[in-house]
C-alpha cells in the first residue's frame, strides 16, 4: 500500500494589516487571486537556519512564485514604481533566474524563472 502524502500547496495563509488591500496588490501586480490555479511545475519545499540571511532575519518566512517570463515582468512592475532587486550571483543554468520585491506590507517576495527544459 502507498505512503499517504501532501500532493501540493494548498494555501498560503498569512496576516496582514489590510488584507483586502494586500489581495488586491497580489491580484494586481502578480495575477494571484483568492483562488488561483497554478500551472504544473516543481516547488521548492527548503527550510532554512534561523540565522540565515538569504532573506531578512526579522521575517519567517519568504515565498517564491515561478513565473513565465521574469524580464516581461520585471518591466511590468517597474513601470508602477514597485522596486526589484537582482543580484547576478542569484542566477545559475542550473536553478534559474530570480528577482525580489516586496509587497505593500514588506513582505519578501521571491520570484523565479527556472530553466528552460
Amino acid at each position: 500500500m502507498a505512503k499517504a502524502k501532501a500532493t501540493g500547496i494548498g494555501g498560503v495563509f498569512f496576516r496582514a494589516r489590510d488584507p483586502k488591500g494586500l489581495a488586491s496588490w497580489y491580484e494586481i501586480h502578480l495575477g494571484i487571486g483568492n483562488y488561483w490555479s497554478q500551472d504544473a511545475g516543481m516547488t521548492v519545499f527548503a527550510p532554512f537556519f534561523a540565522d540565515t540571511d538569504y532573506f531578512p532575519i526579522h521575517k519567517q518566512w519568504m515565498i517564491n512564485f515561478r513565473v513565465d517570463d521574469l524580464d516581461a515582468l520585471m518591466a511590468q512592475l517597474a513601470a508602477t514604481d514597485i522596486a526589484i532587486e537582482t543580484r547576478a550571483e542569484w542566477d545559475t543554468p542550473e536553478t534559474g533566474r530570480f528577482a525580489r520585491i516586496a509587497d505593500p506590507e514588506g513582505n519578501q517576495i521571491e520570484l523565479w524563472q527556472p530553466p528552460a527544459d
